[in-house]
Parts: structure tokens; sequence; C-alpha cells
């Protein structure tokens, strides 16, 4: 029985929109386990959460359950047999983990401590992201509306890239890992979307690899689950946003990445083509023809995706890779 009255302790109940709201006007750092009511909470994570809030201190962190039937705003989590835990720092989604990974789940809550330390102490600014399965209101930011007005325009002034985690990499569950990655690397992922792709889509967007060796081999594992596909940019005066993504990626043959660049995504995440796990744009005009084709109910701002004029995407492609290589 007194397990029981720690366990509620140390997890808040929100059960309304009122609490959802006091939740997020929280200090500090917020762990949000969205479970189903069929089959409740995830128990295993309870003992790391409590040691966790120990040492971290009863002020910064906070754990908290939200069943997903009981709050509109986690209406699009319902049905979900997979644990999600949601992030939340000064009321903006910060990081979002999918499974009961107690090491992952440890790493990202020290992560997103530090950061949020360093945003109350230094007033560093907050890496905000978007769950595309959060809210309405969201979804609304990310995906057209049907109601006759213009398309959205999710990015100003800054140029963008598509990176897509395949589903090789999905499949074993190393979508959070590499997600998390990326933004250490210093990315703003401007949207996240899990979505099968078709065979239509897939050879549209590879048909500039017909005919070569591995092409059906490619696009019939682009088809075989679901992949996420991710909209990047970076910071004002960063580096490049396409050759820092090609750089992260790494070489396009995971042995080779593991040779070159074994910090690279490729290099810890692919075992072989075309498993190579994560997907990125060639240059600028790629790019741009990518994020056209995966998303097109989205408008891109002419500064954020108009391709260099002139020599255009030199020095873009990041690794060296053989011009019969499939990304």
């Amino acid at each position: 029985m007194g397990s029981k009255k720690k366990e509620i302790a140390l997890q808040v109940n929100i059960s309304t929109q009122e609490l959802w709201e006091e939740m997020l006007s929280s200090k500090g750092l917020t762990v949000v386990d969205v479970y189903q009511g069929w089959c409740g909470p995830c128990k295993p994570v309870v003992s790391l959460f409590q040691k966790m809030r120990i040492e971290a201190g009863l002020d910064l962190l906070h754990f908290a359950l939200a069943e997903a039937d009981c709050l509109d705003v986690l209406e699009k989590y319902r049905g979900k047999c997979e644990p999600t835990f949601l992030f939340y720092a000064g009321g903006e989604l910060v990081a979002v983990v999918r499974g009961a990974n107690a090491p992952l789940l440890q790493k990202t809550i020290l992560d997103q401590l530090a950061a949020e330390e360093r945003v109350l102490t230094e007033g560093k600014e907050r890496k905000v992201i978007r769950d595309e399965a959060l809210t309405d209101e969201d979804e609304c930011l990310l995906h057209e509306k049907d109601d006759g007005e213009d398309e959205d325009v999710v990015s100003s002034g800054k140029t963008c890239t598509l990176a897509i985690i395949k589903p090789d990499a999905v499949v074993h569950g190393n979508t959070d890992e590499i997600i998390m990655k990326i933004q250490e690397a210093g990315f703003d992922i401007l949207t996240n979307e899990e979505r099968t792709m078709t065979e239509a889509e897939m050879r549209l967007f590879y048909q500039h690899r017909a005919g070569e060796e591995g092409f059906e081999k490619l696009i019939h594992h682009m088809c075989s689950g679901p992949s996420h596909l991710l909209v990047l940019t970076r910071t004002e005066g960063a580096e490049d946003v396409v050759t820092a993504w090609r750089t992260l990626m790494g070489p396009c043959d995971p042995n080779v990445a593991r040779r070159e660049q074994p910090d690279s995504l490729r290099a810890q995440y692919g075992t072989e083509m075309p498993f190579n796990a994560v997907h990125g744009s060639r240059d600028r005009e790629d790019a741009d023809r990518e994020l056209a084709l995966l998303f097109s109910s989205f408008k891109f701002s002419d500064k954020g995706t108009e391709a260099p004029q002139g020599n255009q995407a030199q020095g873009a492609a990041g690794p060296a890779e053989s011009p019969g290589s499939m990304d």
C-alpha cells in the first residue's frame, strides 16, 4: 500500500484540461506518460522516475500521467499500443520518446534538464519540437487547410532540407535516438511525420535512379513499412543545412561510413545497402524537388527554398559518394 502512495505522489494524474494547462505552467521539466485506458500507465519506468526525481530535485523534474481518452489535446494518441512520453518545459514540447526504453528515457531526461537549466540561467533559446500526433492546432500549422485559404508557410527566410528515417531504422526502434541526435547536432525540426510510402511516390522520388542496379530493392524497402519524414532547418548563420545534414548522415554505404565516419548516423544505425537508416537530399535543388513532392500541401517561402543561381549546389553534396550510390 505504501508503494502505491509513492507512485501516486510521484506521477500526478492529469484528467482535465485545467490540470493539463496547470502542468504546462510548471517550472522545470515535466515528463508525461500518455497511456491508454485499456492497458494503463507504464509501470516499469516508475522506479527510474523516482530515482531521477530524487537526484534532480523535486522542483526541477516532474512526472505526470495522462489517459489519452480523457483529454481532447491527446486525441491523436488514442489507440496506440506503444507507450508515449512527452517532455514539456516552459509550456512547450521539447522531446518525445516512444516505447519503454529506460536508457533512452534516462538520457533524454538528463539532456532536457541540462538544456532547461541553460535556458533559465543563461537565457539560451529553448529548442521546441512539434509532434504531428499532438493536437489539431499543431496539425493546422503544418498541414494544408481544406477551407480554400492559402497553403501554410513552414519556413520563413530559412533554407530547408528533407530527412527521412527509413523503415529499417524505424522497425529497429531507432527513431527517437536518431531524432535526438539530429537535435543535438543543432538542427531545428519544422515537422516530423510518420508515413508509409507508396510505390508510385517512391518511383517518382527515385526516378533519377531508375535502371540502376538495386533500384527495385530500394523501392521495395522504402515501401515496406513506416518512415519518418522530417523537414530540417538550421539557425541563421550556421552551416548550410543540406551540407550539414549530409555530413551527419555519413557515406551512403554503412560499411564505408563505419570506416570513414564512425560517429555518423549511417555508421551507427545502418546495416548494409539499401538499409542505411536515413536519407538526405543531395543538394539544394534536390531538396526543393523532394520537399515539393512529399509535402505538396506546404508552401515554403521563396527565400527558404530558392536554389542558388550559377554554381548551384557546389560543395553541398557532403561526404563523397559514387555517382551511382543510392541514398
